[in-house]
């Protein structure tokens, strides 16, 4: 599930030597398509995967050419959740693999909260089944488009793990009762009902599912950078707060956006009928 323009990233490649575990493209100017790229193993979550993750979305922040990312899976699989071979082979270390559970729950944090950090929007293009912290990698996503024909599920409870981490991420997307009965039940849930739960925002046909997600890329591609840093810094700290505390922050936030050039550009435009011309301050 590529585009033109799509290229291997270098310094996403596999260690093991079997390719590279992401594929870097710029389908369409402003517009990062970074595309999992091991789906012999499902697009699991790796610790050499989520690192990559990392260092790809710490390069769209740096690369002012960059205004949204697309997150997107090669094979039939968006992503599997974590690499539980992986994991299960250190159980032999002498902790039991304690200290390595450990820091791969820790690298997972670090991924979804680089995610949900940075200024540059998020967009999941799901083309297949997001299980674990798959699923969590989807709720993560600012914005996410998904095959009618794929299922999300967290299913850990099935094999003795609850997935207490992807919990996190889906509960802060899903109603409570729906977070809790896919957590309790470990089944899957539809695209459709993913849309009516608000997981994703759009369950398209398969074979539309990147166009759709790269639409949404471009029109935020469009808009002032400045403005959707600000809005999105915005909205995940807000969300967190009391209801008081929260209109006091966005105040505050209106007010320094109101004093932006790009504010008053667009506000001008707007009032004279014509296309803005944005600066990105």
């Amino acid at each position: 599930m590529t585009a033109a323009g799509t290229s291997v990233s270098q310094e996403c490649a596999d260690a093991s030597g079997n390719g590279a575990l992401l594929l870097i493209g710029r389908p369409e100017p402003g517009v990062l398509l970074v595309t999992l790229n091991t789906p012999q193993k499902r697009n699991s979550l790796s610790r050499a995967m989520m690192a990559a993750l990392s260092d790809a979305v710490a390069s769209a922040l740096a690369d002012r050419d960059v205004a949204a990312i697309v997150l997107a899976a090669a094979g039939p699989a968006f992503c599997a959740g974590h690499d539980l071979k992986e994991m299960t082979a250190h159980r032999a270390d002498p902790d039991g693999g304690r200290a390595f559970f450990e820091d791969t729950m820790r690298a997972c944090a670090r991924l979804m909260q680089d995610i949900v950090a940075s200024p540059k929007p998020v967009i999941a293009a799901v083309q297949g089944i997001a299980t674990a912290a798959g699923c969590q990698l989807v709720a993560t996503c600012d914005l996410a488009v998904a095959a009618a024909t794929t299922s999300f599920a967290t299913p850990g409870v099935n094999i003795g793990l609850f997935c207490s981490t992807p919990m996190v991420a889906l509960s802060r997307n899903v109603p409570r009762k729906q977070a809790m009965e896919m957590l309790l039940l470990g089944e899957a849930m539809s695209a459709a009902d993913a849309v009516r739960h608000g997981l994703i925002n759009r369950a398209v046909p398969p074979e539309r599912v990147l166009d759709e997600a790269l639409g949404m890329a471009r029109i935020i591609a469009a808009k002032s950078r400045a403005t959707i840093t600000i809005g999105k810094h915005a909205f995940y700290r807000q969300i967190e707060q009391p209801l008081a505390a929260a209109y006091n922050d966005a105040a505050a936030v209106m007010v320094e956006n109101m004093m932006a050039r790009d504010a008053s550009e667009g506000i001008c435009a707007f009032l004279e009928k014509r296309p803005p011309v944005w600066s990105g301050d």
